[in-house]
């Protein structure tokens, strides 16, 4: 018998984050894998946007819980990088796959992923899905 599936979610409290923890979620119940939910501010700076609150984390364990996803959450304080947080966690937990959020860009900001999603998506060992917020 093999052991569960494993998925790296990124999130940040923002609409793609949520997003992408959506994402996340249905693949971990549709495969009955172990989600492994990650939190970084930027250089690990907690007054940072991206940094959720206890709160959030709090409250997203609590659904988790309740939709009955096994997880794991981590918040660094390390001072890396987003991508560099997520990319150790996959490697850690030997993911099977990393879902990240996506925003929207303008046409110009397009032709360029944001560098944290760029490094994922370029240094990620496994399958990354990237995930845009509804309209």
């Amino acid at each position: 018998m093999s052991d569960p599936a494993t998925i790296v979610v990124g999130y940040v409290p923002t609409p793609e984050g949520l997003a992408a923890v959506e994402y996340a979620v249905t693949q971990a119940q549709r495969d009955d894998a172990r989600l492994v939910v990650v939190n970084s501010g930027v250089r690990g700076y907690d007054s940072d946007p991206a940094f959720a609150s206890a709160a959030d984390l709090d409250a997203l364990a609590t659904r988790l819980t309740d939709l009955g996803v096994a997880h794991e959450i981590r918040q660094a304080a390390q001072a890396i990088s987003p991508a560099e947080e997520i990319l150790q966690a996959a490697t850690d937990v030997g993911a099977d796959l990393i879902v990240i959020g996506l925003r929207r860009r303008s046409p110009v900001g397009k032709l360029f992923l944001g560098s944290s999603s760029q490094q994922v998506i370029l240094d990620a060992a496994c399958p990354v899905v990237a995930v845009k917020r509804p309209d």
